[in-house]
């Protein structure tokens, strides 16, 4: 299997995992505003993008093993939604080999149970699945959707992820069914209190997918983390809200990209 990664900038480590079915070409103009702070790794998960499928990554672990030989000790991982509970399970298997986290629209548990309200309801996942095997473009699309509903700039956020959508190429079925299990299965609760990076957590005010709940409950079981959330943002904050999320990136990039992983 090969892992493509863009790698550009100059400066400190930065490793950017993107979202389910999507692709590093996801991320958006604002990483612009980091490639003179840090040298940035925009990975195409496997299976998604450039990168070709392994069949081992059937789990959150094998997708940890996939992308892992391509973080550099020392690296500030920067994970988004499924991207950021693969940066947790790396945080939780090589803690000194990272040295901060920031986890954007991210969950430790992406479905609601009786114990946990801050996740999507089972069955919707559920319908994601079986649209996979009857007409998966749809089903993506329907995904995106998603995404953008309640954002204030709902309709300009859907049109930039729809336009770059394509733009590395079809994602692997596999890929994608192995993601949806991730999603309907990964649970980090437990792990948090030991994952002792510094870390910043983004959260969607509006976010459907990921409610900012989540994100509040997973900044306040991580020992190290901030939480921000940013208003009338849906489930892609970088894009729909790119000022303020660059600002609030680039500030815990300066307070943690020095020195050398412990």
């Amino acid at each position: 299997m090969t892992l493509h990664v863009d790698i550009r900038g100059a400066g400190p480590d930065l490793v950017l995992l993107h979202g389910w079915a999507l692709h590093g070409g996801m991320w958006g103009p604002w990483l612009d505003g980091l490639e003179g702070q840090v040298r940035l790794h925009v990975v195409d998960l496997p299976g998604h993008g450039r990168s070709g499928w392994r069949a081992a990554t059937h789990d959150l672990e094998g997708f940890a093993r996939a992308v892992f030989p391509r973080i550099p000790r020392g690296a500030i991982v920067l994970g988004w939604s499924l991207g950021g509970m693969l940066a947790l399970e790396l945080a939780r298997r090589h803690p000194r080999h990272l040295r901060a986290l920031i986890l954007m629209a991210t969950t430790p548990k992406f479905l609601a149970a009786p114990d946990w309200e801050h996740g999507l309801e089972p069955a919707l996942l559920d319908e994601f699945t079986r649209g996979l095997a009857t007409d998966y473009r749809r089903t993506v699309q329907n995904f995106l959707a998603l995404q953008t509903r309640g954002d204030e700039h709902s309709l300009e956020t859907l049109r930039m992820l729809r336009s770059k959508l394509a733009s590395h190429g079809e994602p692997d079925g596999r890929a994608l069914s192995a993601g949806l299990d991730v999603l309907r299965s990964a649970d980090l609760r437990d792990t948090l209190p030991r994952i002792a990076l510094p870390a910043l957590v983004i959260a969607g005010g509006h976010d459907r997918l990921t409610p900012p709940g989540a994100g509040r409950e997973l900044a306040a079981q991580l020992p190290m983390a901030r939480y921000r959330r940013v208003e009338r943002s849906g489930h892609a904050p970088f894009l729909s809200h790119p000022d303020e999320v660059l600002a609030e990136v680039r500030g815990f990039l300066a307070r943690h990209s020095s020195g050398e992983a412990a």
